[in-house]
């Protein structure tokens, strides 16, 4: 499974776990829907800064959305 992947089921988890549409989310983290559902998808190579905007939203460390499942 690729890193983008990775990421991507976390997110989707983690959003679902807190009750949150992506559009929600994207709100929260100052990104686009639509980028949160290309992220969640693992369709979008992620920056550091971009995954700690994530991070910061869903209320959980950077490492949650990086380590396994």
């Amino acid at each position: 499974m690729s890193i983008q992947v990775h990421i991507g089921q976390a997110v989707r988890q983690r959003r679902a776990e807190s009750g949150l549409t992506q559009e929600d989310l994207g709100f929260e983290a100052n990104l686009d829907r639509t980028y949160i559902s290309l992220i969640e998808r693992g369709e979008a190579n992620i920056t550091v800064e971009k995954l700690a905007q994530l991070a910061s939203a869903l209320n959980v460390p950077c490492f949650e959305l990086i380590k396994p499942l």
